[in-house]
């Protein structure tokens, strides 16, 4: 089934994915019959089910709309590789012929006509694809967008433009996903050593990636961090950024004011002078000078970048301030790999000088705990105060010796808590009050979110 407008049903195996609910959205616009499978119901996948869309939290064939079940010939599954190959639905649809596609592929059919803008790397794609999109939504390019997170500008992981040919898609390396786009143009924030329960070794996700800039198009552009390997492609145009570190596009002049970064941009073009981003955290200032580099690529005008730096609101999940107080923050971030923490931590640091900072952080895989132990004990030593939650599985089952002590003990500050996550409200009643609070992690931290900041107010006293 190539050709997915001739479909009449999509059903989705782990609809309530943040890559797989933009195109279950995507579907529903077009006036398909959606469906769909999850594990468990969120607040995404209830938006979902609001939009109109039945979803079910049961493995259970019986479940699927009869429609769909009837018609195989006009039903497009597409499910993401967290759904185990022993699902009962998966496998019957599987035997009873039905086309079934993996997310990413769908994505590259969906694209494959339209001027794609690809935002690839281990750390700060969400982030620079939300910011990129919003370049050009708000210039007279306009452009569709299938976004990593939530856009709080729009509130929304999914944009559509009727009359833009552009489309910006997250290029997710798990699975190698993202070498189903073919972009022209590109971005590459960074190549760490991750997702090694697929790649194995360091070397073969940079390979990964070097693929992937290999599939833009002819006389195509790669934007890509400084100090990152290119595969030397001679077929594209490539161009370099850093935060401050002199390369093709690189800021200088930052500074923070009133919890916002201000900084001048040197450009190959010029240098852009007085920009205000308006969201908080200096990764996201590296992560929008990506973005701007984008937009400026894609034939955006100077001011119309500008006045868009200015009204970015954030994305849900990415340095999202929950609570903002005089006495008192809450901040939550989707930080899950050591560098992301690393730079997320600095930021408060940095923007909230002299502030104690708690940190609440829950290992994402056991694999990456694995892997990172070391890693993630140094970025969490930045902290003032340490609490870390036990291991969100995700897609993987335990891997004998690996807990989150094998992170905590490698933490050097004395001022650390080891607890599971039903007893982080009980934990927190018994802290000094903190100055700011930071969650950080891509599991399920965000559904104590609201709990946390009702006691916070409570505990606290923030409505006086």
């Amino acid at each position: 089934m190539s050709d997915i407008n001739n479909i009449k049903n999509v059903y989705f195996l782990g609809i309530g994915g943040i890559g797989m609910s933009a195109l279950a959205r995507y579907f529903h616009t077009l006036g398909k019959q959606v469906a769909g499978y999850d594990r468990t119901a969120t607040d995404l996948s209830r938006l979902l089910e609001q939009e109109g869309i039945a979803i079910h939290y049961t493995d259970d064939v019986n479940a699927i709309p009869a429609a769909m079940l009837s018609d195989s010939a006009n039903t497009l599954v597409v499910y993401t590789p967290a759904v185990p190959a022993t699902h009962s639905e998966y496998l019957f649809l599987l035997k009873n012929g039905f086309s079934i596609k993996k997310r990413a592929e769908v994505l590259g059919l969906i694209s494959k006509s339209k001027d794609v803008i690809a935002i690839a790397g281990t750390h700060g794609k969400t982030t620079t694809s939300t910011i990129t999109a919003h370049l050009l939504k708000q210039s007279h390019l306009g452009c569709s967008a299938f976004l990593g997170g939530i856009s709080l500008n729009y509130g929304s992981n999914l944009l559509l433009s009727e009359t833009s040919s552009f489309v910006v898609a997250e290029a997710d390396e798990y699975d190698r996903s993202f070498l189903q786009l073919y972009p022209r143009l590109a971005v590459v924030t960074a190549m760490d050593a991750d997702h090694l329960d697929i790649y194995g070794t360091h070397e073969e996700v940079k390979k990964a990636f070097w693929q992937f800039i290999s599939q833009i198009q002819a006389g195509g552009c790669l934007v890509i961090k400084k100090g990152l390997e290119t595969g030397n492609p001679s077929h594209v145009r490539i161009y370099t950024y850093s935060l401050d570190e002199e390369a093709d596009f690189y800021a200088e002049k930052i500074i923070a004011k009133d919890g916002l970064y201000h900084f001048d941009l040197n450009t190959p073009f010029g240098k852009i002078t007085d920009i205000t981003l308006g969201f908080p955290g200096l990764l996201n200032v590296e992560n929008a000078i990506a973005a701007y580099a984008m937009a400026l690529l894609a034939g955006a005008y100077r001011e119309e970048i500008r006045e868009a730096m200015k009204s970015f609101l954030g994305v849900q999940r990415r340095f999202d301030v929950h609570i903002r107080h005089r006495d008192f923050m809450m901040i939550d971030d989707y930080g899950h790999h050591p560098e992301e923490l690393r730079y997320t931590i600095s930021s408060v640091k940095e923007l909230y000088p002299g502030k104690f900072v708690t940190g609440i952080f829950q290992p994402h895989l056991f694999s990456r705990t694995q892997d990172f132990a070391a890693e993630f004990a140094q970025s969490l030593d930045l902290l003032d105060q340490v609490i870390l939650l036990d291991i969100y599985p995700a897609r993987e089952k335990p891997i004998p010796g690996v807990t989150s002590n094998i992170i905590f003990d490698r933490i050097k500050n004395k001022n650390k808590i080891l607890c599971n996550k039903t007893e982080l409200l009980s934990v927190l009643e018994t802290i000094e009050k903190p100055d700011i609070v930071l969650t950080m992690g891509a599991g399920d931290i965000d559904t104590f979110l609201k709990p946390m900041k009702e006691f916070f107010i409570t505990q606290y006293k923030l409505n006086e």
